[in-house]
């Protein structure tokens, strides 16, 4: 998704000033060349926007709401569910969890607070769509952004998910705005109004069955997506053997 380049220039103007672009595009770490290109063509992706954004000491979210699109980002936001914390856990950092509290109950001793990675894990989109799911979710978000249902699909196998359509997940699902934005890798959870530790919590209120369950379910659909590859990968060396 993208901002218009004059929305953008007239927004740069009015924060960063006289700063040349040359400037700017340093300290945001992209290419002069690429911040070029996009103004040609009249649209600046997100992903300068907030680069920009963040270069300058800028809330990224605020930002955003500078753009007719997102004029109501900020508004929206919400905390996350519990569901939602859980969700942006890496499956590894679940299965430490399991075992952490299995030693504490053998040796009858307090379970360590686990350092979490990342929250933008590789299957955060899936995982937070899960977490939020109404009935036919993805169903309800391909009608209303007039995106094939294969397409949006897709792009949730990729881990990806575009802030348009994040946020529209959201919307359509009833919670915070921007924690969509958050599953994407697109904000940090401090950036979307999360409070700070909220995973940690989360995963620290959660009972035992209920992780237990939730890495099941994780790693059921992860052994289909390895069985997938696997499938695929001996298909292509049948056929290049056939040809051999």
């Amino acid at each position: 998704m993208s901002v218009s380049a004059k929305n953008f220039q007239h927004w740069l103007t009015s924060v960063a000033g006289s700063t040349s672009q040359a400037a700017l595009c340093r300290a945001a770490g992209i290419k002069r060349s690429t911040l070029a290109q996009q103004l040609v063509r009249g649209r600046v992706s997100l992903a300068t926007v907030a680069a920009v954004s963040r270069s300058l000491g800028l809330q990224v979210v605020t930002t955003l709401t500078e753009f007719p699109q997102f004029e109501d980002l900020a508004t929206g936001i919400k905390a996350p569910t519990q569901a939602e914390a859980l969700s942006q856990i890496a499956d590894t950092d679940l299965l430490q969890e399991i075992l952490n509290r299995h030693a504490a109950a053998e040796s009858s001793t307090t379970s360590p607070q686990l350092t979490l990675s990342p929250s933008h894990h590789t299957s955060s989109v899936r995982t937070w769509l899960d977490a939020v799911d109404t009935t036919e979710l993805r169903q309800k978000v391909a009608r209303q952004a007039d995106i094939a249902p294969q397409n949006l699909s897709a792009q949730i196998t990729a881990n990806r998910l575009t802030a348009e359509l994040a946020i529209e997940s959201a919307r359509i699902a009833g919670v915070g705005l921007t924690n969509g934005l958050v599953a994407t890798g697109f904000l940090s959870p401090v950036e979307a109004g999360w409070e700070p530790q909220s995973r940690e919590r989360a995963l620290r209120d959660t009972p035992n069955s209920v992780l237990v369950l939730t890495v099941s379910h994780r790693l059921e659909i992860l052994g289909r997506a390895m069985r997938r590859s696997e499938d695929d990968t001996a298909a292509v060396r049948s056929i290049w053997e056939n040809l051999g």
